[in-house]
This record gives C-alpha cells, structure tokens and sequence, in this order.
C-alpha cells in the first residue's frame, strides 16, 4: 500500500482549520499527528480517525467501519474508522471531526501505562 501524495497534500491543506498537521509515512500508509500525538491514518487513499466511546457512534450512524488488517488468523479492527467522504470537502466539519479524534487519541495516550522495564540490572555487592 503507497500512500497518494496529492491525496496526502489534499488533507492537509483541509485540515488547516484544525491546526498545523504532520503526515508520517508509516508501515506502508501515513499517520497523521497534531502536536505529536496520532489522530488519524492513512491507507489505500481513505483517511480514517481515531474512534473511542465519545465518537464511534457518529461513524457508524454514518455507516462507516473500522480500519481493519489482516492478522495471522483472522482479520483485526484498529480503533479508528473511516472518514464519511462528505466530509473531506468540507474543511470545517472535517477539522471539528479531527479535534474529536484528537481528543480521543489524546486521552488514549494519557491513561496508557507506563511500561515496566523487562529487566533491571541487579548491583553487586562484595
């Protein structure tokens, strides 16, 4: 999967009311980052955002499903979902859509724990 470089350009000139965006290129797509946190993805030229309880009603009431890869058994759902494509012509909207991702992706970060070191060095005592 390549990611289309106008398609990226695109977006961010319509996420511009939002804020100032930062599009990675990343395991064959792009992540986009807004303050260094990752709000949305990019794959096979269809954005999606990040989703939780707060907003994950509004994709699917829009009909609108997870981004999904396939696993070593079975395919896995990520928690971001597809972006209505109305949206993307609409700036406004899609950035009032992106600070909601945005704040999901924030507070997902926030209540992430810190991992634990796999091993400590133990000190030697004579």
């Amino acid at each position: 999967m390549s990611v289309n470089a106008e398609f990226s350009a695109f977006l961010h000139d319509q996420l511009e009311p939002f804020g100032p965006v930062t599009i990675r290129s990343m395991f064959g797509g792009a992540g986009l980052f807004h303050d260094g946190v990752m709000f949305g993805l990019i794959a096979y030229d269809t954005l999606y955002f990040k989703t939780g309880d707060a907003n994950r009603a509004d994709y699917e009431d829009a009909g609108m499903g997870p981004f999904t890869y396939e696993g070593k058994s079975k395919p896995v759902a990520m928690s971001y979902h597809q972006v209505p494509a109305d949206l993307l012509e609409d700036p406004d909207s899609l950035s009032e859509w992106a600070r909601r991702a945005f704040d999901i992706a924030l507070t997902s970060k926030k209540a992430k724990k810190p991992k634990s070191p796999r091993s400590r060095k133990r000190s030697k005592t004579t």
